[in-house]
């Protein structure tokens, strides 16, 4: 926590990572970088975040210690991908599904959530519940699929069946054929838990394939098509897999990370806020109560960032504080008043500090993030530090 003796003002960095550039704890070291270069009496507190998305696993790490485990497992098309599980002495096993299903792992023309699978995030579980872990908690977030999590439920050992009792092949659009299960979820007693700050059902218009199925490749006709596939996917479930809470397709959350929130609830598991999650274990609240100034930020400050995410819980706990709350971001498309009444006070963007989309600014805010946050940092600590 902060130290004893103060010379200079009390900074937060606690950003969220900056996707498809940097991870969060980079985010943070840049900017604070950049800020000691003009005020390096000021204390700056590091405490990057994660809402269960891509780094989830590391910040935890980094707060709570444990034991990180690798743990070889397949990408969202089948492909070898690296993953790990941070193993804690109290039992519980941390991993993202990110590591196996991420939107990240593919590139553009891959991306299809017709065909993607869930299958390398069972492997993952599996690993956890195997090594001795009594609560397995998912982060849920960036994800490529849209299968509801039957690719995840195959190597728990739920395999999904058309009519004929063959196997289904992998990819959400294979589920439009889905009649029954074979065989039972393997967990050893294991609790699940999916952070996600995703309140989204699995089906609907607000669902899953609608809401981010188009993020991830689909197109109007897949959506539908997926949506469809997700609702027999859902009635199977209820019918078939023991224990499987009625009206699944409309719970909160179930529309996580592709309905894998969904395949979490069918299993017995619950949703819990994963940033929520995250500050508890990095006290952020305590940090929060000390400080003269908060900085965060993501890749993309806009409409959904005030709608669950790191940035809106953050300002929101600054302003209910009365402390002032900085974004950083890739880019900046919130209005202001938007953006105060969530407890912004100021939004910058690398965007515009690299001379706006119009001078090359995108390509510059890709390419040399660090540079900017860094320039960033030195003028802020110039503005605000007293």
């Amino acid at each position: 926590m902060w130290p004893a003796t103060l010379l200079g003002m009390r900074v937060l960095l606690c950003p969220d990572k900056f996707a498809g550039t940097l991870p969060a704890q980079e985010v943070a070291a840049a900017v604070a970088e950049g800020w000691r270069t003009v005020s390096p009496a000021d204390e700056l507190l590091i405490r990057p975040l994660a809402d269960g998305g891509p780094g989830f696993v590391a910040v935890l790490a980094e707060a709570l210690g444990g034991r990180l485990l690798p743990v070889p497992t397949v990408d969202p098309l089948g492909r070898p991908a690296a993953g790990e599980i941070l193993l804690t002495d109290d039992g519980v096993a941390y991993l993202e599904s990110a590591q196996a299903c991420g939107l990240h792992l593919l590139s553009a023309a891959e991306r299809d959530p017709k065909a993607t699978t869930s299958y390398g995030l069972g492997l993952l579980v599996a690993a956890a519940v195997e090594a001795g872990a009594r609560t397995v908690v998912v982060g849920l977030g960036g994800s490529a699929t849209n299968d509801g999590g039957a690719g995840m439920l195959t190597p728990l050992g739920v395999t999904p069946l058309d009519e004929a009792g063959r196997a289904l092949p992998y990819g959400g659009a294979a589920l439009a054929a889905v009649a029954g299960l074979d065989g039972a979820p393997r967990l050893r007693g294991a609790a699940l838990v999916a952070a996600t700050d995703v309140d989204n059902p699995l089906l609907g218009l607000h669902g899953a394939s609608s809401v981010y199925g188009p993020q991830k490749g689909a197109t109007r006709a897949d959506v539908l098509l997926l949506d469809a596939a997700l609702e027999r996917w859902a009635a199977v479930l209820e019918k078939d897999l023991r224990g499987c809470p009625a009206g699944l397709g409309a719970l909160p959350g179930g529309g996580a990370a592709g309905g894998i929130g969904a395949a979490v609830l069918a299993l017995g598991g619950r949703c819990e806020s994963g940033i929520g999650l995250v500050t508890r274990a990095i006290n952020l609240d305590a940090a929060l109560d000390a400080a003269d100034l908060v900085i965060t930020g993501e890749g993309s400050f806009d409409h959904q960032s005030l709608r669950g995410k790191v940035v809106a819980g953050v300002a929101g706990a600054a302003r209910d504080r009365g402390v002032p709350c900085v974004v950083l971001a890739g880019r900046v498309s919130t209005g202001r008043r938007e953006a105060a009444a969530a407890g912004v006070t100021e939004a910058h963007s690398l965007v515009e500090h690299f001379g706006g989309e119009e001078r090359g600014g995108v390509e510059a805010a890709m390419s040399r993030p660090a540079e900017g946050l860094r320039a960033l940092g030195a003028r802020l600590a110039g503005q605000w530090s007293r």
